[in-house]
């Protein structure tokens, strides 16, 4: 179970290094427990602390970014910082190193170090710009890592990001190039509610499926019927207005992306859609975890 200050530290870093932006909400205590595996008392600790230090403010909506820094001054930085230095000099003496040993490794740990200047991005791949974004939103929620959505063939992909994080089928598409970032895997699937609900629904015949691409629609047509085994029949559309085709209003039922909700949810009603997610795999989630927040 990860500590206050552990938790601390990180937010601490991600501030630091402007993953967090000064003005933003961070997730809130229960939601941030969840993706770090921690009670929801602990992370309302460590924001507490991060409050006490001017880094943070708790308003209505939550916890937000309100200094870039501590407002320690340079002296109180420096004792705070020998401080831990020193605990981690008696730590590495006590396994042994002698202080060459320990100068060799501070050079090389600082050269390794990321500094704010030198920010490091993280991306999400996606068959389609639509569904990277659907893929993003999905491990921000689940993981609280963010990433921009891009597609396998965006160019430069690589140089321009610190972590790729690539559905397992497009793994094999950035290994060779695994120098310029950490590519890490993920699998994922459709929302297990989504797949529960259509299950239970008997009698349904007809379906519409909506997005914004027209390139997502196999992909997600793909997806629901190797999820959910029935005789539906399809009719896919790509909308790209509020208009919907008028098969929409006799369908069964509605399936769309995020993308279409505003035009969907203004026209079908509740019992007649479903907006189309994704979840990822437990494993999946522990990975990108370990790999971005732990060494974040």
């Amino acid at each position: 179970m990860k500590s206050s200050k552990h938790i601390a530290d990180r937010i601490r870093l991600l501030i630091a290094t402007r993953q967090f932006q000064v003005g933003e909400v961070l997730p809130s205590t229960r939601v941030l427990g969840k993706q770090l595996e921690a009670s929801f008392h602990t992370v309302r600790k460590a924001y507490q602390l991060l409050a006490e230090e001017g880094l943070l403010e708790s308003q209505q909506r939550g916890y937000i970014v309100c200094s870039p820094a501590t407002k320690l001054d340079k002296s109180e930085r420096l004792e705070k910082g020998a401080t831990k230095f020193r605990l981690v000099l008696e730590e590495l003496i006590g396994y042994g190193l002698n202080e060459e040993e320990i100068e060799t490794l501070f050079h090389e740990q600082l050269n390794f170090m990321d500094w704010p200047e030198r920010i490091q991005r993280c991306a999400t791949v996606g068959p389609t710009m639509e569904l990277a974004q659907m893929l993003s939103g999905c491990i921000s929620k689940e993981v609280g890592v963010k990433s921009e959505p891009i597609t396998p063939d965006s160019p430069g992909t690589l140089v321009q990001y610190d972590a790729l994080l690539t559905p397992i089928h497009f793994y094999s598409n950035f290994l060779s190039e695994s120098d310029e970032a950490r590519v890490i895997p993920f699998i994922y699937s459709l929302n297990y509610e989504l797949i529960v609900s259509l299950a239970e629904r008997t009698g349904l015949e007809t379906a519409v499926l909506l997005a914004r691409e027209q390139e997502s629609l196999p992909h997600l047509e793909s997806q629901i019927r190797s999820a959910f085994h029935s005789a539906l029949k399809f009719e896919s559309f790509k909308i790209e207005s509020r208009s919907l085709p008028s098969l929409a209003y006799k369908a069964d039922i509605v399936l769309y992306t995020p993308g279409c909700a505003r035009a969907v949810e203004a026209a079908i009603p509740d019992r007649k859609r479903k907006v189309i997610t994704y979840e990822m795999n437990a494993r999946s989630a522990d990975l990108i975890r370990s790999e971005l927040w732990e060494d974040a």
